[in-house]
Formats: structure tokens, C-alpha cells, sequence
């Protein structure tokens, strides 16, 4: 996968509002058949992040390239390989779906004779064709997301954008549209956002950390191996330099008189090191453990410390204040 061009491309991305910066020189690649999930607290700069990367709100700094064409210089190509799902639908109450769809494939540029087609199609992949005849405003919240959904993948773009999508709706609607999205991830790439940690456990498969508009952390979501330690308990403990200086150990921390924590260098596993070290020197090993922090405890731990907010430099341009 990493092989291949990336569908989305941002580089140094940057959003000022008045002295606040509310995305801070964000990096961000999408591979093909990769959905990807932005993580983060409220107000860490997902959704500025979701509207700069699908062109509805213009970067103070830096570029995004869709399939390679510039979101500045080439805002039509770039956007229809797109589709967009904001946190509130952009759909008409008034309007059936059918008649909210293909007024949406108008807009996509969809052909007249492939209109049917298309909302067909999409309606069958968001579970709406038992209702394509109702109302939108009398539709459930759940629903009404499923008609955003179809509206987002009418013209079959390559990417699928979603901030929030399951905002509001209850668990059983959560269940039902997150098992929508892994579908949607057979045939198109996905950026999600979300400050629910479940919510991207259980449907992407890579994820990005987001506080105060810089990432804080980007891997596989079950890749962890970098945060791995080591927890050990010695009868008579060494001074910290002799277990530090240990091929793969990166640091030692004291837990108390005879327990101490081992940061590991990524991918290795001194354990049998640190044994034959134990019985050497007759340090009198009394416990040793593997310690994998997990996806909840990293973002806690990324996203709950006094950081600063970023403030531009007095002399950057004044950005029109944030709503």
C-alpha cells in the first residue's frame, strides 16, 4: 500500500483564526484502500482539518493535493474525487431522498442517464431503498445520516470524507452506521473523524492524534510496539546506569525502592538480556513483565496534558475570527 501515490496528500497544513492557530502545520497522507481515523479531543482541530482538506474553508498555510491535483490550482479535479460528509448533514427536510439524491447527482455532474442509476445504487449501500419515497424530515437522526452517506458517494469518488458521523444517534444507530463505513471501506478510502476512541478502534485501520492542532501520534491502530516496557522487580536493585545500559533499553524510570519501569527501543525485546544480567550480578530478580500501554491509555496520555495552545506570531496576517 505505501507503494502507491497517495490519494490525499497535506502538507504543512496551517489555519490561523486571529492570533489563534487552530491547525498547526499538519502532515497528512491517505493510501489507497486505507481508512484512516482522525483522533482527538473537542476542539483539537479535526473538523477545521476535514473542512481545509475537502476545500470548504482555505488554508492560511500549506497545500493539499487529491490524486495528485492541487486543491488550490485545480479545485474542480481535486474535488470530484471527493465526497464530503460534514458533522451535520447537508440535507432538505422538505425533499424526499429520492428527490434529495438526484438533485445531489445534478450537482455531482452525474449524467441525466445515469442519475437513476446512481441513486439507486447509492441508496442500496446506505440501506435506503425501503425508503426513498418519505420524507427527509420525517426520517429518523440515524436515517438522515444514511441519506448524508449516500450523498457522499453518489458520483463514486475514490475518497470519503466523514467528521462526526455518528454524533447525536443512539447506540443502536451508532452500531449500524459504523458497520456502514467498514463496507464503505471495500470499495473507497476513508478519513474519519471522532473523539470517540471506539469509534476508530472499530473501524479504521490506521489513526492520527490531534491535540491543540498538531499530530501527536500516527500508526496502525494495533500497533503499539513502539510503547512497550518493561516492569521489574529486583531483591537488591543496581544504580539505574547499569540496567540503562542494557542493549534495548532506552531509559529507566524507579517505580519505588525495588520496582522500576525499562522504556524499550522500538522492536526489540531485552528480557533475556536483562535475566542474564539479573543472575550475574545477583540482583535477585523477583518479577518481569511485558507493560503494552493501549490505544486509550496513548491518547490519554498525548492529549491530557497543560499543553499551550499555538498562538501565530504577531507579525502573521489577522485571519477572519473564528464563529
Amino acid at each position: 500500500m505505501d507503494s502507491q501515490p497517495p490519494l490525499i496528500e497535506a502538507r504543512g497544513l496551517t489555519r490561523r483564526f486571529g492570533p489563534n492557530i487552530a491547525v498547526d502545520n499538519l502532515d497528512l497522507r491517505l493510501a489507497p484502500g486505507e481508512i484512516l481515523g482522525l483522533l482527538g479531543p473537542n476542539g483539537a482541530g479535526k473538523s477545521t482539518t476535514m473542512r481545509m482538506l475537502t476545500g470548504n474553508l482555505a488554508p492560511s498555510q500549506g497545500e493539499v493535493l487529491i490524486k495528485g491535483q492541487s486543491l488550490h490550482e485545480a479545485a474542480v479535479l481535486a474535488k470530484q474525487q471527493l465526497g464530503y460528509l460534514p458533522e451535520r448533514p447537508p440535507v432538505y427536510p422538505e425533499l424526499t431522498v429520492d428527490e434529495y439524491l438526484r438533485y445531489c447527482a445534478g450537482l455531482h455532474g452525474i449524467p441525466g442517464s445515469r442519475r437513476a442509476e446512481a441513486v439507486t445504487s447509492s441508496k442500496r449501500d446506505c440501506g435506503l431503498t425501503e425508503v426513498g419515497r418519505r420524507l427527509i424530515g420525517n426520517l429518523s437522526k440515524g436515517f438522515q445520516q444514511r441519506v448524508g452517506l449516500a450523498q457522499a458517494i453518489l458520483h463514486r469518488p475514490p475518497v470519503v470524507i466523514l467528521d462526526e458521523p455518528t454524533v447525536g444517534l443512539d447506540p443502536i444507530q451508532i452500531r449500524e452506521i459504523r458497520s456502514l463505513i467498514r463496507e464503505l471501506g471495500r470499495t473507497h478510502s476513508v478519513i474519519l473523524s471522532s473523539h470517540i476512541l471506539p469509534e476508530i478502534q472499530a473501524v479504521c485501520g490506521r489513526v492520527m492524534i490531534v491535540n491543540r492542532g498538531r499530530v501527536v501520534y500516527d500508526a496502525a491502530v494495533d500497533a503499539h510496539e513502539g510503547k512497550n516496557s518493561l516492569i521489574l522487580e529486583l531483591a537488591r536493585p543496581p544504580a539505574l546506569k547499569d540496567l540503562a545500559d542494557i542493549q534495548g533499553v532506552a531509559g529507566v524510570e524507579a517505580l519505588d525502592a525495588r520496582r522500576l519501569r525499562l522504556s524499550l527501543v522500538q522492536d526489540t525485546d531485552p528480557r533475556d538480556a536483562v535475566v542474564a544480567q539479573a543472575v550475574q550480578h545477583g540482583w535477585g530478580l523477583r518479577e518481569l513483565r511485558m507493560e503494552t500501554k493501549t490505544l486509550e491509555e496513548i491518547f490519554v496520555e498525548l492529549t491530557s496534558g497543560d499543553i499551550p495552545p499555538p498562538v501565530a506570531p504577531a507579525t502573521a496576517p489577522a485571519e477572519e475570527a473564528a464563529a
